[in-house]
């Protein structure tokens, strides 16, 4: 595909330039939106061409029937939730499929596009909580694109952007809907120092195309093209020399003298007035550049038309024809539309939607801004702000504008703190916080409208995305001398929990104590709330269980001296989760006094974090069975509340306990489909990737499985049970691969994690690894010292899965030197995980009770090890069923192959099946071998068979070759 680079102008009328210089940008932007989903950065200077790039694009795409969403940022924009999205959504309508076949998460936007009500699902029920909100409407954003089909959604002047909306885009971009091309236009200059366009840094994900383009000015060459194409045989090399030096290359530059070249004639034609061009831009008054060759231009036209562009430059923002002639002071029925026609005509302004009107650019905007007498542009504000208020809906954020521009510093505090709260209402924490920086920024600011506005902008900053930044802003505020003291401990707690949950910096727990003793007798329920967060951080992210017990004594007498019943909800709720993750069996006697009938939303709230954290618990403790019903109460809650962001956790959980439970057929798919839903999901970078690596892991796809538990290793930081699962995964793959040494290096870690945390109980997994790998490497006496450790370690806790594990380096202990001790050890292991719930290790240990048989006893041995194939391969567990069979064969009691053994012509086999997927994940014919247990020529056979029946040649090309099977 190729855009139409044919530098002639459009036929007809009009004041369309040539499109020349951008062939590779322009052919690299259409490859990119040709392989979807696709993320373009576009990045230039102003003028530089950006827009006029995209819109020949996306202007091709249309061409052949592509589908194009335009939406665009602006300097002064009044407060509405993504703003700049849901302008392009707007355009949706053509391309949305009936309501009833739209997700629900869709519904959420019906009430921000009324005008696509009918393709929308109802409404769901409003979020009162401004992260729930903010949660409730990404989705529906990314359910409505996902609706669309094959579309390409622009948003340009990304360095104009609000905070809400630049979380939007970096959300999508990391998680786009399929068919999504989303392409992002900026000024790096306009950017704050050292930040990047979307917030944070970007990388595209795996399966996400596209391209970073930077635009250069234009050359000399370009230029010349340029006039040639809009002047004809005029357009001498000395014009082209003047046009590149006055515009420094900038399109837009050299567009606007040729305008001022070609005023009075038609495109293609000088003015009858220039007779040598070059000489007349040289001879003129107007200095290089942009500023001058617009304020020509306004200066030739009349006092009205004039009138009008003045007041277009003072709103800033594109407006009707009744407003802008109203600030321009001019009668509404004659002279203001006429005045208005003739800006359009002279091309000072333009129609930038229809019935709006503005300036071309921000340029043009600014040069006859700056122009305007102090006092006119007094007055032109001064009608702005009278104008701006009789309108049905004022928009806050323009009238606080012109009050600070006419210098009523009283009356722009007033208007500024109005807009940032209608913001905050909105829902749009970015305009709210640019507006609250600025207040706070502002000298001698009273007290009272001081301690508003930063309790205003910490809470925005609490549901912030990057925590760096909301960290940073935080930690500026509370340095404010001129805060109270008790305000400074509500922000600190804000700081607080940012540090914890999000960043999971331990220096969070000082935070809380020091927003503790500020708040001390004078919020007595946010201070007991914020000790109890620091008991939860505590127990799950490392510290002695005594600091955590002693923190939620400290809550609960708190709480006692409020009579908040959110806040002591909240502190019943910390209680539960700490005594969970202690493994304490009165945690269930807490969590049975729970009022799941209480009428308060906000108490229900904390009620369902109980009773998830509490099922959270239960599932690393062992106790299964609670589980399930604990969530289904949960997410009951969920559904007469609305909490969208604990209904996602909800089901990641579930999703953990089916691994558990053995159901893994497509679990892999229900992962996929969560993390398209979930994008950027914590949960599901850690506890989501490690349930899909042990799938990999069971299916012998090693190598695939060790990044993917070194990445959950790296994505735990702090989090001792994820941390810990990814150590003993990363260790059994060691193993298995012969490579006791590297296990314990794997493993030690996290060995040391369990003891600093005392979290024995809640993450075992990781030690039978440790001690298999020690004896692997004769450091027996290590092993035994960590048998003895989990031991200590779950002694007088209700964990029944580390018990499980006990019993497992128990075994492992005694398999040499007492086999029948050992049996009965494995044994004691398998039963435990059986009652449990869970059949793969419940295999495993059982298959270790097998094989101590095996010198004794092969034929119960082998009887074992029969059923022991037969259950790992109902599970899908590859690489254990392979074992046993291998096991089976070398002891010569494998069940026979019958005769005449069926043919699958050139369908393949289940052994290929196995060794396609194998290859399809990158691996190579050693790894196939090891993992299937088969000899280097019986693996390299299979891979042979395996390319034929595919008919493909190149390994790379097996993945597109499996998926082309499925029916």
């Amino acid at each position: 595909m190729a855009v139409d680079l044919d530098p002639t102008p459009p036929a007809g009328g009009g004041r369309g330039f040539a499109f020349v210089g951008r062939r590779r940008e322009a052919q690299s932007l259409l490859s990119a939106l040709g392989h979807p989903p696709a993320v373009v950065m576009i990045e230039g200077e102003a003028g530089v061409g950006k827009t006029r790039l995209v819109r020949e694009v996306t202007a091709d795409l249309v061409s052949r029937g592509g589908r194009v969403l335009m939406g665009c940022c602006h300097p002064l924009r009044e407060p509405f939730p993504y703003g700049p999205v849901i302008d392009a959504l707007r355009q949706a309508g053509p391309w949305l499929p009936p309501a009833v076949k739209t997700s629900p998460e869709a519904g959420a936007l019906a009430p921000l596009l009324p005008e696509l009500a009918d393709r929308l699902p109802p409404a769901p029920r409003v979020e009162h909580d401004p992260g729930a909100e903010r949660y409730q409407l990404t989705r529906a954003v990314h359910a409505v694109l996902k609706s669309c089909g094959a579309v390409t959604m622009v948003i340009e002047d990304l360095h104009w952007v609000d905070e809400a909306t630049r979380e939007l885009l970096l959300l999508l971009a990391y998680e786009l809907p399929p068919d999504l091309g989303l392409v992002l236009t900026y000024r790096r200059e306009d950017l704050s120092a050292d930040s990047p366009v979307l917030g944070t840094a970007y990388r595209r994900p795996p399966g996400t195309s596209g391209v970073d383009i930077h635009l250069d000015p234009l050359t000399e060459a370009d230029i010349h093209t340029l006039a040639a194409a809009a002047l004809g045989p005029r357009a001498t090399h000395t014009l082209g020399r003047t046009l590149y030096e006055r515009s420094a290359g900038l399109p837009l530059i050299v567009e606007e003298d040729l305008i001022t070249l070609t005023e009075q004639g038609h495109h293609g034609h000088l003015s009858a007035a220039v007779r040598d061009p070059a000489a007349e831009l040289g001879q003129t008054a107007v200095p290089r550049g942009l500023r001058e060759a617009i304020r020509t231009r306004v200066r030739s036209m009349s006092r009205r038309a004039l009138a009008v562009s003045e007041a277009a430059a003072v709103l800033a923002v594109p407006a009707e024809e009744p407003l802008l002639t109203h600030v321009a002071g001019l009668e509404p029925e004659e002279e203001g539309p006429e005045a208005l026609v003739e800006a359009l005509e002279a091309a000072v302004l333009r129609e930038t939607r229809p019935m709006l009107y503005g300036f071309r650019h921000a340029l043009d905007q600014q040069a006859v801004y700056e122009v305007i007498p102090g006092p006119r542009r007094r007055r032109l504000h001064e009608r702005a702000v009278t104008a701006l208020r009789d309108l049905p809906n004022p928009p806050l954020v323009q009238i606080a504008h012109h009050t600070r521009a006419i210098g009523d510093r009283q009356a722009w505090l007033t208007q500024a703190e109005a807009a940032a709260a209608q913001a905050l209402t909105l829902g749009d924490q970015g305009t709210a916080a640019t507006l609250l920086y600025a207040l706070l920024a502002e000298p001698h600011l009273p007290g009272d409208l001081r301690t508003r506005a930063a309790l205003a902008l910490s809470r925005t900053a609490v549901y912030s995305v990057d925590s760096t930044a909301s960290v940073a802003l935080l930690r500026r505020i509370i340095t404010d001398p001129q805060l109270p003291t008790v305000t400074r401990g509500e922000i600190r707690v804000g700081l607080g929990l940012i540090l914890m949950t999000q960043a999971r910096d331990p220096s969070g727990i000082r935070e809380l104590d020091n927003a503790v003793n500020e708040m001390a007798g004078q919020r007595p329920g946010a201070a007991s709330r914020a000790m109890g967060e620091v008991a939860h951080f505590i127990i799950t992210f490392g510290g002695s269980a005594a600091d955590a017990l002693s923190w939620m004594e400290r809550a609960e007498r708190t709480v006692q001296e409020s009579d908040d019943a959110e806040a002591r909800a909240a502190v019943h709720t910390d209680k539960i989760t700490v005594t969970a993750q202690l493994g304490d069996p009165r945690v269930w006697e807490l969590v049975d006094r729970l009022p799941r009938d209480h009428q308060d939303d906000r108490v229900l709230r904390q009620i369902a974090r109980a009773l998830y954290n509490a099922a959270d618990a239960a599932l690393d403790l062992g106790h299964d069975e609670r589980v399930g019903p604990l969530l289904d109460e949960c997410q009951d809650i969920i559904r007469r509340v609305g909490e969208p962001q604990l209904d996602s956790l909800c089901r990641i959980l579930r999703q953990e306990l089916t691994w558990h439970a053995g159901a893994w057929e497509d679990l892999e798919g229900v992962y996929a489909s969560l993390a398209a839903e979930y994008p950027n999901h914590r949960d599901l970078e850690t506890e989501g990737i490690l349930v899909v690596a042990g799938l990999a892991e069971a299916r012998g796809q090693w190598q695939q499985a060790m990044d993917m538990y070194t990445s959950a290793r790296e994505n735990a930081g702090r989090y001792a049970r994820c941390s810990c699962d990814a150590a003993a995964g990363v260790g059994r793959l060691e193993l298995v691969q012969g490579k006791p040494e590297a296990a314990w290096a794997a493993t030690t870690p996290a060995i040391d994690i369990l003891r600093r945390n005392s979290a024995w109980h809640i993450s075992p997994a990781v030690v039978p690894v440790a001690v298999q790998a020690a004896l692997a490497i004769g450091q027996h006496e290590i092993a035994a010292q960590l048998t003895t450790e989990l031991d200590h370690g779950t002694e007088g806790r209700d964990a029944p899965a580390a018990t499980a594990y006990l019993h497992l380096c128990r075994g492992l202990l005694t398999h040499h030197t007492d086999p029948g001790k050992a049996r009965e050890h494995f044994l004691r292991a398998s039963a435990t995980f059986q009652a449990i719930g869970r059949p793969y290790p419940t295999a495993q240990a059982a298959e270790y009770a097998a094989r101590r048989l095996v010198p004794t006893n092969p034929h119960q041995a082998a009887e074992e090890l029969t059923a022991l194939t037969n259950a790992y391969t109902r599970l899908g567990a590859t690489t254990d069923a392979a074992r046993c069979h291998h096991t089976l064969r070398d002891l010569g009691l494998a069940r026979p192959t019958p005769r005449g053994r069926r043919g699958y012509g050139q369908q393949l086999s289940p052994r290929e099946q196995q060794v396609a997927q194998l290859l399809a994940t990158g691996a190579s014919n050693k790894d196939i071998a090891q993992a299937l247990f088969l000899s280097p020529r019986t693996a390299e056979h299979h891979v042979a068979r395996v390319l034929k029946k595919l008919n493909v040649t190149d390994r790379n090309d097996i993945p597109q070759a499996l998926n082309a099977q499925i029916p």
